[in-house]
């Protein structure tokens, strides 16, 4: 099955999603599944997994009811609050959907750069694992050394990815503080990485595809292709892309010289074993 690995939904507001400036009039209107779904088959894939965009339960909920009634919608990654006294009673109560498979905290917009290494926040991801609930790690590339510092307290068993690759600063090169970054954390066998958010992370009126290859082929030398999942980041990549299709085809250039078998694992392989999706549903 070929899963677009990373995507969002929303019901447009600007109190809402205060993170959609002006300078992102794509992104102010209302994208939802019935948006996405000529797109993502029309580029070959059969199901997605939808990543919360908002800091609240709210969102969690909105993604489990568009999951719960969209076909192709095969996992959600949502949002709680880790750091909050009463967590345990959250996760109990959101372990009874089968469609949600993990959480994230946008921690790319903490003020701290080390708000990762927050003792509370440490012990509310930690309690994820009885639960068998996934993370999603979203970061710029400063906070990149904190998050590395962050995976050395968890054992193998609790399953983390990095979102976007990291966000490196394409547009000034790749740094020694991302390269040496990935490099540690693909140390973690229980980490992955997803091919995502490429280019909005470049000058969105001025890139090409070879722009981010370089990227590409150190995190495909350190994750290997069995840790690696392509997400679209749809609607976010319409920032820098005419379409969807040109979203994902920086990814299928790529990774075009891989075999088959190689191609499946890093086009959906990969994200069904690592969010557990059930490929019946």
């Amino acid at each position: 099955m070929k899963i677009d690995a990373h995507q969002h939904f929303w019901r447009y507001n600007p109190e809402g999603y205060s993170w959609i400036t002006e300078d992102m009039p794509a992104l102010k209107q209302d994208r939802l599944p019935e948006h996405l779904k000529q797109p993502l088959f029309g580029s070959g894939f059969e199901g997605c997994v939808a990543v919360q965009a908002r800091q609240s339960e709210a969102e969690t909920d909105f993604l489990l009811d568009i999951a719960a009634n969209t076909g192709f919608v095969k996992a959600v990654v949502g949002w709680v609050a880790l750091r909050e006294e009463g967590l345990e009673s959250r996760l109990e109560h959101y372990a009874q959907f089968d469609a949600l498979k993990g959480f994230r905290h946008i921690v790319q917009d903490e003020p701290e750069d080390d708000f990762i290494l927050g003792e509370a926040f440490i012990r509310g991801v930690k309690a994820l694992q009885e639960f068998g609930f996934t993370y999603d790690i979203l970061v710029f590339e400063r906070q990149l050394p904190a998050a590395v510092r962050f995976l050395e307290h968890f054992d193998d068993d609790q399953l983390f990815v990095l979102d976007h690759i990291g966000k490196p600063e394409v547009g000034k090169g790749m740094s020694r503080r991302w390269k040496e970054s990935i490099s540690e954390m693909a140390r973690h066998p229980n980490v992955c990485c997803k091919v995502s958010g490429l280019i909005t992370e470049a000058d969105w009126n001025n890139w090409k595809a070879e722009d981010f290859y370089p990227f590409l082929e150190h995190v495909l030398e350190s994750f290997g292709v069995e840790r690696l999942m392509v997400g679209s980041d749809w609607p976010v990549c319409l920032l820098a892309a005419d379409d969807y299709r040109q979203a994902v085809g920086v990814a299928e250039g790529f990774f075009s010289g891989l075999g088959e078998e190689e191609r499946a694992l890093v086009f959906g392989g990969n994200a069904t074993r690592f969010y557990g999706i059930n490929e019946e549903q």
